[in-house]
């Protein structure tokens, strides 16, 4: 936790050193990766339902093909 704390502090310090453009910059990039990790997240939710569900089996890839077909028609 210290550790943490010692690193927000330490870029409150550079924060306070750039010019506000750049400041504006940081804090869209911060974001821009918070976001990314969000949805990164949600992949791994997904991955990890999916891969709990049982699995598909089909005759022929035609037999895929006809149910993907079908699903996106119903």
């Amino acid at each position: 936790m210290n550790t943490t704390i010692n690193e927000i502090e330490h870029i409150k310090d550079i924060l306070s050193q750039l010019p506000e453009s750049a400041a504006r910059e940081v804090r869209d990039f911060a974001a821009y990766l918070a976001d990314r990790e969000r949805r990164r997240k949600e992949l791994v939710e997904q991955v990890l339902k999916a891969e709990k569900e049982p699995p598909i089996r089909f005759e022929s890839v035609e037999d895929a093909v006809k149910a993907v077909f079908n699903e996106t028609k119903a």
